[in-house]
């Protein structure tokens, strides 16, 4: 594995997942023909899912072959866990901007934190509704809401709906964590001759 604090190993092109609090630096080589480095700035802006006020910006470093962004861990340990829409914005020297790629990542919490709780919203909102319908419901289960409807006034059968909403939803995140690390997942299909 190549040493990640070392520019010349950045990656190429975006992150699709961060870990709040670590160093993080990507390159992105494709904009340096169009836009020259000593004439255009590159910047990403971020906002987390919701809409959050916090907005996240990480502007480029221009070298000759690429623009080079970088997160220390002391800016990214302020970055809430979830998932997060960014837009990569090209600027000239009059101000005058353009939106030249849009796209996400997930920021995960780490585990090193005490009380990170490392599972993805689709899970914390499964269990929270499972509790519920079996019974056994933890404390703060009321405080919780889904399209504003808080989970204690849903009736029986949008508990249902609701829980197989984020089965789903966390069945889709496990195929994805499957399929990047090279695993078969329930969607695999097999065929022997």
């Amino acid at each position: 594995m190549a040493n990640l604090f070392d520019a010349a190993n950045a990656p190429e092109g975006e992150p699709q997942e961060i870990v709040v609090g670590d160093f993080i630096q990507w390159k992105r080589s494709d904009l340096v023909a169009d836009y020259p480095t000593d004439t255009y700035t590159a910047t990403y802006v971020a906002r987390i899912t919701g809409g959050g006020s916090n907005e996240i910006t990480v502007t480029g470093t221009g070298h000759t072959t690429h623009y080079l962004f970088s997160v220390l861990g002391d800016d990214s340990e302020d970055f809430v866990p979830g998932h997060y829409f960014y837009q990569l914005e090209i600027s000239r020297a009059d101000g005058e901007r353009v939106v030249v790629d849009r796209g996400h990542f997930i920021a995960i919490p780490d585990l090193d934190v005490n009380q990170a709780d490392p599972r993805s919203h689709a899970e914390i909102m499964l269990a929270k509704i499972e509790s519920l319908l079996s019974g056994k419901a933890d404390s703060d289960v009321a405080s919780y809401s889904i399209a504003g409807r808080s989970l204690d006034k849903m009736g029986f059968e949008e508990l249902v709906d609701a829980r197989n909403f984020y089965k789903r939803e966390v069945l889709q995140e496990r195929n994805q964590i499957d399929i990047k690390h090279g695993r078969k997942n329930s969607s695999t299909i097999q065929v022997r001759f």
